[in-house]
């Protein structure tokens, strides 16, 4: 094994590795928490807001990218969970070196060989790597205590591998096995130091670059182990993959070369190794560790902002989806409330029981300038059951505006092409299954819609007017309501005993009928109204997202 960058010249004490490590080098055991570095407080504040943040984004609609936009999200929680926090609140925690690859690339092997024994399972079958194993020197034990890692990995303590790292060796990042790949690329997201583990006849594939340009992308220091190299092409395939590297401005990452032993079982050759094992001390010592700590925080830290503004675009992207379909549910209420509020004003609640009564009243001239005594008591009957009649016909009027309300906006949303407009209409019909079965939802819309309709009515017919109660006794109320629910003959009656005065009570009556008419349409809309009012639907819901980025970055 060679590795690119040289190690001689290092200091004895760092040579060798871990089998004799000064303790100059080690970082107390006995130090106490007040002493240990933490980032500073407003950095650290900064990200746990953040974390807080993306963690109760959401995304209601489902457009098109909403799924991988949901992907990014968790991903970006696992960084923040698994690496950026628990680094802030614990600088002086071990480097974590996550050792990594595609199928069958020998990573268990490797790891194997560097701890000096088995300590994860390796072998032809696949996927070999079930459970990451997580290898840490025993003096590191209490600052690992609560990294989040631990419930995702095996731990495993040796004093073979150097203080100052925790060496992770992770599933394929190609495996069959999805739960695999996931925990993978967390574990990449949650390291300090990537380790990436390819063989000559695979270094070329579009795995290993995707992974390299990726830990690019994020500052993440990083590794490459180039295993199962023939001796007749050693030096071809090294000086194709360096100038590859060289192409992606990775020159400087440090490169391992592992020949072909052909078919074997058990450890590699110490000597095969060693290069490696020698680098790993150099790496664990506290400068060169910090180095490589602070230079992937950094590096974590300056990924976040474009991270955390492609989701805030994602949720943009939702409020302004929202707002589109806000737009054709209000469109939709209002050609249904002028719909509803004209039928009204045509007669509708008038029409049939209430003419009806009205009639039979005149024709027993229950309604004349003068009634005998002796009738009195019956006509105060039947204005009394006019007034019933004309409250139920409101509420059916009521009740059939607000189901006039609902079905508009479904009909619209459902006619609609905009993104998210599917989504509404089953969030309406979901909502609507229960009231359209139930007894009991059936009850609350006609009992409200009743409740409705006697207050209108109470309020509109309960001023006395003495000029009418005279003509009409104390029923005279039950007049007002029918003139103001649109019946003409009450309209005229009303005006001839009152006159102007009669007329603006009537009005105001009617405009009041109207306006509810208008409101109950709008409530039976409401369901789609509220699906596109949520909190995360707000119009400002991708602000406090860009607002921590730029926070982010001015704390960094």
């Amino acid at each position: 094994m060679t590795m690119a960058p040289s190690t001689s010249g290092l200091p004895p004490a760092v040579r060798t590795g871990v089998e004799g490590r000064p303790t100059g080098l080690a970082r107390s055991a006995t130090a106490s928490v007040e002493q240990r570095p933490r980032a500073s407080a407003s950095l650290l504040d900064a990200v746990s807001d953040l974390r807080r943040d993306v963690d109760a984004t959401r995304f209601p609609l489902p457009l098109p990218g909403v799924r991988e936009a949901e992907e990014r999200r968790v991903q970006l929680l696992d960084q923040l969970d698994d690496h950026l926090l628990p680094r802030l609140r614990e600088l002086s925690a071990p480097a974590v070196v996550v050792v990594a690859g595609s199928t069958g690339a020998g990573k268990s092997t490797l790891v194997n060989s560097i701890v000096g024994r088995e300590v994860s399972t390796a072998g032809v079958l696949r996927p070999t790597t079930r459970r990451p194993v997580l290898v840490h020197h025993g003096a590191d034990t209490e600052l690992l205590a609560d990294h989040p890692l631990r419930d995702a990995v095996d731990v495993v303590v040796s004093d073979e591998v150097p203080r100052g790292i925790a060496l992770v060796d992770a599933p394929d990042l190609d495996s069959l096995v999805e739960s695999n790949r996931s925990t993978a690329h967390r574990l990449l997201e949650a390291a300090d130091l990537w380790v990436f583990v390819t063989t000559a006849a695979r270094y070329g594939d579009a795995l290993p670059w995707q992974v390299l340009d990726r830990a690019a992308l994020r500052g993440t220091s990083m590794a490459m182990v180039l295993n199962r190299v023939p001796d007749d092409a050693l030096v071809t395939i090294r000086t194709d993959l360096m100038a590859r590297l060289r192409a992606r401005g990775l020159a400087a990452v440090p490169l391992f070369m592992v020949k072909d032993l052909g078919p074997h079982e058990g450890l590699l050759p110490p000597a095969a190794v060693a290069p490696m094992r020698r680098w790993l001390a150099m790496v664990a010592g506290p400068d060169r560790a910090r180095a490589v700590i602070t230079r992937t925080q950094r590096g974590a830290i300056a990924a976040l902002r474009p991270w955390v503004e492609e989701l805030a675009d994602a949720v943009q992207a939702q409020v302004d989806a929202a707002s589109a379909l806000g737009a054709v549910v209000e469109e939709a209420l209002g050609r249904t409330a002028d719909a509803a509020v004209g039928a009204a004003r045509e007669g509708a609640v008038v029409a049939g029981p209430v003419r009806a009564r009205w009639r039979g009243a005149e024709q027993r001239r229950l309604l004349a300038r003068r009634v005998p005594r002796r009738r009195r008591a019956e006509r105060d009957r039947e204005l009394a059951a006019l007034r019933d009649d004309v409250v139920r016909a409101v509420a059916v009027v009521l009740a059939e505006a607000s189901a006039a309300g609902r079905a508009g906006v479904r009909s619209a949303l459902a006619a609609s092409s905009l993104a998210g407009a599917p989504a509404v209409v089953t969030a309406l019909d979901a909502q609507g299954a229960p009231l359209a079965t139930s007894d009991d939802g059936r009850a609350a819309g006609e009992g409200h819609a009743r409740a409705a309709a006697a207050q209108w009515a109470a309020a509109t017919g309960g001023t006395g007017h003495a000029a009418l109660d005279r003509r009409c006794g104390p029923e005279a109320g039950a007049v007002v309501v029918a003139a103001a629910a649109g019946l003409e003959p009450a309209r005229a009656l009303v005006s001839e005993v009152l006159g102007d005065a009669g007329g603006e009570v009537v009005e105001r009556g009617t405009q009041e009928l109207l306006a509810l008419v208008a409101a109950e349409v709008r409530r039976g809309g409401e369901p789609g109204r509220a699906v596109l009012d949520a909190p995360d639907l707000a119009a400002d819901a991708a602000s406090l997202l860009r607002l921590r980025g730029a926070v982010l970055k001015a704390v960094r």
